[in-house]
């Protein structure tokens, strides 16, 4: 592909210690992530984040990531692949910074291996999984089989989430050409959510402040609407552990795919493959959201409830036709693929938002108090026809280009808590959408090892945000996103070192971007442009070293309205929220060539200034964290019947740097605090 694509493999996941799908953003170039409160694993690239990030699972999407995504494990996972910069023509939706695919663990032919982990940190919390795959007594008949379970616990008091994952597929060769499949997936999460510390005015009477965390000036947002007295910003000493929501919160999903298709190989040149899908979810969340410190009263912090449940259920298709010719004495490779989904998304949300003061320093965190829903049922329809060709003009150089056709149809539906329509408010309503998207570019192998590769893309999405939350009083806008690439792929030729190189300049019009809670306005146009560099070398047996470093400027355009209040705003130039404008990672680890193999190494994370809003006003301030871990390997010798074991040891953040690792724009006067030093003992086993 003429794009920059990382696939971050399970042997890498394990070797650097990720967890959770969140962790993916540590082994990735320019990659951050958070858990964004209600909504895990959120991302951000190449100066775009949130829902501007698809999220696909094996390759299909499900809805915008901000209100389908759930906390995850790796452990059923194969790999994650990201593919860089806008590509509808592959993820569809939203994909302007990106998309991220997470890939399960399929069957394999060949002797059964299997393997188990478990795992226990400092924090109280533990992983446990078992996973079996290969060839079964009937000929053809492959499979795969995968269960974990896990509770990962928060530095934050009492807070949680408790996942378990259960997956299977069989794989059945009726002969050469054709394969048939069927898979099954289950997940299960139970939460207790960190939703955010509060921001405080560093000059406040009583403030302990806290540095290196956040730094700028801060006024009450969600209260004061912009209009407060600026004050230094900090975070309060007192407060870095301390949990806000209501005792009886709870979260949690429950998701089921079933899948199942076929790949068959027609001739030498013609192969045609095709899955069909169904996903079912229950989603709720039960919650103190809004964390608002607020000086003007006897207790210090304003608190508001919302609950919410989703019921989602998606059906779909995805087929695949392949044809390998010669034109004129050229290879060739053109791909046509059919998508269709249909897509019944129905919410209770409740109206209340039931709110209370408590005090900063040890709060009385009650109950949710009083409840009432509205109902808002969203029904989706895509359909879409894509075209891709691949055309080597010669042995080295190849010209690839794409499009694709979407047909959307959106429906929505809201009754207010006493069950009549809210007719008056433009429910209920309908709108389409036809976006064309594509790609074209080039790769051009200029020696063994060495490829360059250009190109422009192009990705859409309709309602610029959040297809899930459009109301007819909002514009009924199509953003359009356009990217210009340029690379290199280095690799020597013993494959002991590699590198990549990628300058890209992207931008997006028609931009939402959150003000408040689930308040949105319209910005004109978002710029980004940046470089990316990365690098990995085994110089001498037993040594790895590696790096990347990724340079972002993202910016607003033409951004200004007028705020509730009456007031002018502009953001114009301003960067959007979570956005750092650099970031570098790097590695080493050597492993000694003992009777009983033990492996040291250390990793490095930074990550430059970043904003929670799009005024820049408050800073989350730059940190950089070590990891350092340390494993043998035992081999079956010692363990009669294991052919492999691992026993690992690993300390995360080893300085205890106290840094801000997310900030919400939504949630305007709480960010998310990274996680202070941990210890980590696993142990792994395959046979």
């Amino acid at each position: 592909m003429p794009a920059t694509v990382e696939v971050i493999d399970q042997q890498t996941m394990q070797d650097r210690g990720i967890r959770t799908t969140t962790d993916v953003a540590k082994a990735a170039v320019g990659v951050t992530g958070g858990d964004v409160p209600g909504a895990p694993a959120i991302f951000s690239m190449r100066g775009f984040s949130g829902d501007q990030v698809a999220t696909l699972y094996n390759g299909i999407a499900i809805g915008p990531s901000t209100m389908t995504g759930r906390p995850m494990d790796v452990a059923g996972l194969q790999q994650v692949e990201i593919i860089k910069g806008p590509d509808s023509l592959v993820a569809g939706l939203g994909a302007t910074g990106g998309a991220v695919n997470y890939v399960t663990k399929a069957p394999h032919t060949g002797p059964i291996v299997n393997e188990a982990f478990t795992s226990y940190d400092s924090f109280h919390g533990y992983r446990a999984g078992y996973g079996s795959g290969g060839s079964t007594l009937i000929d053809g008949l492959d499979y795969r089989f995968d269960i974990s379970h896990s509770n990962d616990k928060s530095f934050i008091e009492d807070t949680y989430s408790k996942l378990s994952n259960v997956s299977g597929q069989l794989n059945y060769r009726i002969n050469d050409s054709l394969k048939i499949w069927g898979a099954a997936e289950y997940k299960q999460d139970s939460d207790r959510f960190y939703w955010g510390t509060p921001l405080v005015p560093a000059n406040a009477p009583g403030i302990v402040p806290t540095n290196g965390i956040v730094s700028g000036q801060w006024t009450n947002y969600y209260l004061n609407g912009h209009t407060g007295t600026l004050n230094p910003v900090t975070i309060d000493a007192r407060t870095l552990t301390t949990s806000y929501n209501v005792l009886d919160n709870h979260s949690g999903a429950s998701e089921l795919w079933l899948r199942s298709g076929f790949q068959w190989d027609i001739n030498n040149s013609v192969s045609l493959k095709s899955q069909v899908y169904g996903y079912d979810a229950h989603r709720h969340w039960f919650n103190n959201e809004i964390n608002s410190f607020d000086d003007s009263g006897p207790n210090n912090v304003y608190r508001e409830r919302l609950a919410l449940d989703h019921a989602q259920r998606l059906y779909g298709n995805i087929t695949d036709l392949t044809v390998n010719s010669n034109l004129g004495g050229m290879d060739n490779r053109f791909v046509a693929t059919v998508m269709a989904s249909s897509s019944q998304f129905n919410v209770s949300q409740d109206t209340l938002f039931f709110s209370d003061t408590v005090e900063l320093v040890n709060p009385d965190r009650g109950l949710y108090g009083p409840r009432s829903d509205e109902k808002i049922y969203t029904h989706l329809d895509t359909a879409s026809l894509s075209f891709e060709d691949r055309l080597k003009l010669t042995s080295t150089f190849a010209l690839i280009g794409g499009i694709r056709f979407e047909d959307i149809k959106l429906d929505r539906t809201r009754f207010n808590p006493d069950g009549t329509l809210e007719s008056g408010k433009g429910y209920p309503f309908s709108t389409p959408f036809n976006p064309i998207t594509g790609r074209i570019g080039y790769t051009w192998d200029i020696a063994p090892g060495v490829m360059l590769y250009s190109q422009y893309a192009t990705a859409a999405d309709p309602t610029v945000a959040n297809i899930f939350i459009l109301a007819p009083s909002v514009p009924l806008l199509l953003t359009t996103s356009r990217t210009y690439e340029t690379g290199v792929k280095l690799q020597s030729g013993d494959k002991r070192a590699e590198a990549t190189f990628s300058a890209f300049d992207i931008e997006r019009k028609n931009v939402y971007v959150p003000e408040s809670g689930i308040v949105f306005n319209v910005a004109g146009k978002m710029e980004s442009k940046g470089i990316e560099i990365a690098a990995a070398i085994n110089p001498v047996a037993g040594v790895k070293l590696w790096g990347n470093v990724a340079f972002v400027q993202s910016h607003f355009i033409d951004f200004s309205y007028l705020d509730g209040n009456g007031g002018f705003q502009s953001y114009s130039g301003k960067t959007p929220p979570n956005v750092p404008n650099f970031i570098a990672n790097a590695g080493a680890s050597y492993r000694f060539d003992t009777r009983l193999p033990v492996e040291i190494g250390a990793s490095m994370r930074h990550v430059g200034d970043r904003f929670n809003f799009q005024d820049n006003l408050v800073v989350m301030n730059a940190y950089t964290t070590f990891d350092a871990f340390a494993f043998v390997d035992i081999p079956r010798a010692y363990f009669t019947g294991v052919d492999q074991t691992r026993i690992s040891f690993r300390v995360r953040n080893l300085t205890n740097k106290l840094y801000a690792a997310w900030g919400d724009p939504g949630y305007t006067d709480q960010i998310i605090l990274g996680a202070p030093r941990s210890y980590e003992v696993a142990a792994s086993f395959k046979w």
